[in-house]
């Protein structure tokens, strides 16, 4: 009987007393003992007898077998009989370890807890996590990369930035340093032969313009300084995170969420991107008066030589704006640079461009008033005293493009992507779009989720989450850098999204303003006939939808009259618009007719329908397109009641489409979920 509770017992804990880590010895305990003895020894250890606060501690199941059974008890021998009890202390004086069986560390951390932000075994759920939001590891793991990506993409993006600010800042910087020291050279050559009678003037000037020049120069480098510390910072982070991405999952969560927020809080903090000490150079003229005849005798410095337009820089122009830079050498004094502009002519036999001058005492000219993406020729010269420079070579820059525009009644979306097109808003070519995505409750830049680079056209088919909503943006971009965002467009991932396609809309039909509803008027008759070749309808009084061009399961409603003679149902876009729907192999759908008081219902494909009665007449039809599947189905809506399904090869894509055999109106209703009663087909 003894064998038998043995066998019983638990199997997957294992008891050790306490005094075994603590033997001066470290030898192996129970050493004339076999396991299923240290076993037993171990749990009798623990219960010192069987009445007794030991014994009260037992488990569950196992102290209420031993009550009933008196043999068990007898398996379960009293502490005193342990040989190992040190004399001289009491059974309670004894603790017990548990130790597990090790476990996979994947079964230990199943799950993730959203609440308290770390993984948790899977069985803590039912514990004290029990009211918090927990998801799969998986997920939460797929989830912490994303957002590790996307705050890697806002950081390399503020990288680039702050790379752009401190060039900039180091050319500030330069030509500062510049103008200060062929002023200080000036006047240093100026006044040397005549020290005597100058002294106090050249003394009270080098002293300003040492003041001043420290001044500017002090504060450029401190914001170098801290621009370069920003940029280590991030560098930092970026490797950080590559190092994290290499770990186990585990691991890699748990250092997913610190870093997470360690990068959200990076993020917040504002990056100074203004020049604190703008570079303009005051004219440094004294008055002379006194020694006009000994200045009038000093000549000695030459004009300058022609100065040299830099290229254009990446994202040195805005729609409106170009910064231009340009470069002189080393030996040359100059007081002051014109710089000259005008647009590049586009080859058309017109007057001359009106050309456009500033003046100005750096080596860099922000010019303003420009038209968008747009060509612009530059020249500049350079002067002092002794005259002006020769004229520099042309060089070329260009303006931002001016914002697309989203073409908000185009756009088509499912549970899986979104197709969006928009116009470019600018009249000569661009290089290429940019589209970002933001969740829809925070359409602000820092909410930024996805962006969609280098798109050639003016569309864009994009993967998204299901049930989401998104609003998107579209940017135009060319040498001159990316022009300001469009307006925004909202999409949503509830359901397939579509609008009547006017271009295949019959004469005799009116497409709502806004998409979801057609209409045919009594004694309507078209103004003309639309030539043969034309995308619309000319026979049969139809209409196409614009369903997105992506395989899986669409659905969407139509809401009809009992009255009215319509057929609703789905075809190919080369499906020949003089003949009726349901008279080919290219077109599936279902058609009604009305007439004495009799309701007649078809399901048409290639001229035929199957022998199927429909009791009750919907108002609402229901019809889910099934790529997976290649099945195409009916449902009256009120009642959840299937109708009839298709089983249609779609080689390529379908479209919506929908017809009024008599006057009336079809309104289409889409970008809704998938009901329950459809799921199932």
């Amino acid at each position: 009987m003894a064998d038998e509770a043995g066998a019983a017992g638990p199997r997957d804990l294992r008891f050790y007393h306490r005094d075994l880590y603590d033997s001066e010895d470290g030898g192996q305990p129970f050493p004339e003992e076999n396991p299923r003895r240290r076993r037993e020894a171990a749990q009798a250890a623990a219960t010192p007898e069987p009445g007794g606060a030991a014994w009260a501690r037992a488990p569950g199941d196992l102290r209420e077998g031993l009550d009933a059974d008196p043999e068990l008890q007898a398996w379960w021998p009293e502490p005193r009989d342990a040989p190992w009890l040190a004399p001289g202390r009491a059974p309670e004086d004894y603790e017990c370890y548990v130790i597990p069986e090790e476990d996979g560390e994947d079964e230990a951390a199943g799950v993730f807890c959203a609440t308290c932000r770390r993984p948790v075994p899977a069985y803590e759920v039912f514990g004290e996590h029990r009211e918090h939001e927990v998801t799969p590891l998986e997920k939460a793991l797929e989830g912490a990369k994303d957002e590790i990506h996307r705050n890697m993409y806002r950081l390399e993006k503020q990288i680039i930035e702050m790379e752009n600010f401190a060039s900039h800042l180091e050319e500030v910087f330069v030509t500062v340093e510049e103008n200060f020291g062929r002023q200080e050279q000036n006047f240093e050559s100026h006044f040397n032969e005549i020290l005597e009678t100058l002294a106090q003037k050249y003394e009270e000037k080098i002293q300003a313009l040492g003041e001043k020049k420290k001044e500017k120069l002090e504060a450029l480098y401190g914001q170098l300084i801290s621009c370069g510390e920003n940029l280590d910072t991030c560098k930092e982070l970026m490797e950080t995170i590559e190092d994290i991405c290499h770990e186990e999952k585990v691991d890699f969560i748990k250092d997913a969420v610190a870093m997470a927020d360690r990068l959200g809080k990076f993020l917040k903090t504002e990056t100074d991107v203004e020049i604190s000490a703008q570079p303009d150079f005051e004219d440094q003229t004294l008055d002379f008066s006194d020694v006009e005849q000994l200045m009038d005798s000093i000549h000695t410095i030459p004009a300058p030589s022609a100065p040299v337009i830099n290229p254009q820089a990446p994202n040195s122009a805005t729609g409106s704006s170009v910064r231009v830079c340009w470069s002189l050498y080393s030996d040359d004094t100059v007081e002051s640079y014109r710089l000259s502009y005008r647009p590049v002519r586009d080859g058309a036999p017109r007057e001359d461009p009106a050309e456009f001058t500033v003046t100005v005492k750096e080596t860099y000219c922000s010019v303003t008033n420009l038209v968008p993406n747009t060509q612009y020729e530059f020249w500049v010269t350079a002067e002092n005293r002794a005259g002006s420079s020769p004229t520099s070579e042309c060089a070329v820059y260009m303006t931002a493009p001016s914002p697309p525009i989203i073409k908000s009644k185009e756009i088509r979306s499912c549970e899986e992507a979104a197709l969006i097109c928009w116009d470019s808003g600018n009249l000569n070519p661009v290089d290429s779009y940019t589209v970002e995505l933001t969740q829809a409750e925070t359409p602000d830049a820092s909410g930024v989720t996805e962006s969609v680079v280098g798109i050639p056209t003016c569309e864009c088919l994009m993967q998204l989450q299901p049930r989401r909503s998104y609003t998107i943006y579209v940017r135009a971009l060319n040498v001159g850098g990316p022009s300001a965002r469009s307006g925004p467009a909202t999409v949503h991932t509830t359901g397939s999204y579509f609008h009547l396609s006017k271009d295949t809309c019959h004469p005799w039909l009116t497409i709502s303003e806004d998409g979801f509803t057609v209409v045919r008027s009594e004694g309507r008759a078209p103004a003309r006939e639309p030539p043969p070749s034309s995308a619309c309808f000319t026979r049969c009084v139809a209409v196409m939808g614009n369903l997105i061009p992506v395989r899986g399961r669409h659905y969407w409603e139509v809401e009809v009259d009992e009255h009215l003679d319509y057929t609703v149902g789905v075809a190919f876009e080369e499906v020949p618009k003089q003949e009726d729907l349901g008279a080919n192999c290219l077109s599936w759908c279902m058609r009604h007719t009305f007439a004495s008081s009799r309701h007649k219902y078809e399901f048409l494909h290639n001229r035929t329908t199957p022998d199927i009665r429909v009791t009750v007449s919907p108002k609402k039809i229901g019809v889910l397109l099934d790529y997976e599947n290649s099945k195409l189905s009916f449902f009256n809506v009120d009642i959840s009641q299937h109708l009839y399904t298709f089983s249609c090869q779609l080689h390529q894509f379908v479209h919506p489409c929908f017809s009024l055999e008599k006057p009336g109106c079809l309104k289409i209703h889409n970008g809704i979920s998938m009901p329950k009663h459809v799921t199932f087909y």
